[in-house]
C-alpha cells in the first residue's frame, strides 16, 4: 500500500474539516483516487472515500482503514513538518 499523490487542503466538510486529499495504491491491482483525510472536531484523523451524490464509493473495514489514515497522517506529518519548524 502506497500513496501516489497527496496534496494539503483546507476545507469545512460537515462541521470537520478536511486537510488533504490523495490517491492510494492500495494492492497491485486497486487503486483509489481522491480519498479525503479528516480532522474531525475531536482531533481525530479519519479517512473518507469520495462520494458519488450522497452515496459513499467505498468503505473499508476499520482495521484497513486505520492502516490508510496511518499512512496518510505520516504524509500529513512529514509534508508540514517544515511550516512547523519554520514557526517555531
Amino acid at each position: 500500500m502506497e500513496i501516489l499523490d497527496f496534496k494539503l487542503i483546507d476545507e469545512h466538510s460537515g462541521g470537520h474539516r478536511a486537510v488533504a486529499c490523495f490517491d492510494l495504491k492500495l494492492t497491485d491491482e486497486v487503486r483509489l483516487y481522491g480519498l479525503r483525510l479528516l480532522r474531525m472536531r475531536d482531533g481525530r484523523l479519519l479517512t473518507f472515500a469520495p462520494q458519488s451524490g450522497y452515496r459513499r464509493v467505498a468503505t473499508f473495514a476499520a482495521p484497513l482503514a486505520a492502516r490508510i489514515t496511518r499512512l496518510a497522517a505520516d504524509q500529513l506529518e512529514a509534508m508540514t513538518a517544515d511550516d512547523n519548524q519554520r514557526a517555531a
